[in-house]
């Protein structure tokens, strides 16, 4: 007999840990499905903070199995006429209010179908206004689990609302300017520059001027999948700028610097950050999401 692995459900809120709003919808789950495998991405993204609660489902989504059901609820509009949407793509489902939530991975994962939730078969009964992950979102990730398609929770529509992402461009001078998008926990600077954006080579505007093939290449950046043969950089010669304050280089590793010290580098998700080995990056440079970084070659 074929043992059937448990559906794997994903919860990403703004919802904290101090109240029981977390484990009341587990609770509701497991009465559903007592062999759901519920992993909890994130409780603590700041209220209502729908961009930050993006950025965290996008850099978490795609490291869980094929089928993951992806329950994100970050809901300033709960009980209001938003709508609840389930959105498949080739690999995973998406459960989560149409307020943007998704911005960041439709930028990579082509949705197959989006339902707009109307079935209540589904939900539980006599939904409150101001609980939609108790009385929807829980019984419907249970119910997914379980086998019901996506088809029988509503009906289809076509498109998502969206955030503005900032996205970084060049300036006449040949500097690029981009943002910081996210700070973690540690204090750490996330942009919007990508390891993409450092490697673009055009021939009229490029941030990597023709005349850098003339100076010796220890260090690369390889091109997305790990490719070694992707465009070469001199990193010794990358500079980042935060309001006055300069960092030269592009580093591998927090300790390739010294305990206090500032730093650049590419972070886990792919984008560039800005940390302080063993320090406070936000408190060092004074900034906040929002604030501008320039990168040029010197």
């Amino acid at each position: 007999m074929t043992v059937r692995r448990p559906r794997v459900i994903t919860l990403l809120t703004d919802f904290g840990t101090q109240d029981a709003y977390v484990g009341v919808m587990k609770g509701v789950i497991a009465g559903i499905n007592p062999f759901a495998n519920i992993i909890d991405i994130c409780h603590n993204v700041p209220p209502q903070d729908i961009f930050n609660g993006a950025y965290l489902m996008y850099t978490a989504y795609k490291y869980f199995p094929k089928g993951t059901i992806h329950t994100a609820i970050v809901d300033p509009g709960v009980g209001s006429k938003r709508d609840i949407v389930c959105v498949e793509t080739k690999d995973y489902f998406f459960l989560v209010p149409d307020n943007g939530l998704l911005s960041f991975i439709v930028q990579e994962e082509k949705p197959k179908s989006i339902i707009r939730l109307t079935n209540s078969k589904y939900f539980l009964p006599l939904p409150s206004s101001t609980f939609h992950g108790r009385d929807v979102f829980a019984p419907v990730a249970a119910h997914l689990s379980l086998g019901v398609k996506p088809q029988q929770l509503g009906i289809m529509i076509n498109q998502l609302e969206q955030l503005y992402i900032p996205k970084p461009f060049r300036k006449k001078t040949g500097q690029v300017e981009g943002q910081i998008i996210y700070i973690d926990r540690f204090g750490n600077l996330i942009t919007n520059i990508t390891k993409e954006h450092l490697m673009q080579h055009d021939h009229s505007q490029s941030l990597f001027k023709t005349q850098m093939k003339e100076i010796p290449l220890p260090v690369s950046l390889p091109s997305q999948g790990g490719d070694e043969g992707g465009v070469k950089i001199n990193l010794k010669c990358l500079e980042t700028t935060i309001g006055k304050k300069k960092i030269i280089g592009l580093i591998k590793t927090y300790t390739d610097v010294n305990a206090g010290e500032p730093l650049a580098l590419i972070g886990s998700a792919g984008f560039l950050e800005v940390s302080i080995n063993q320090g406070n990056a936000q408190k060092y440079f004074k900034v906040d999401k929002g604030s501008k970084i320039i990168i040029e070659l010197v």
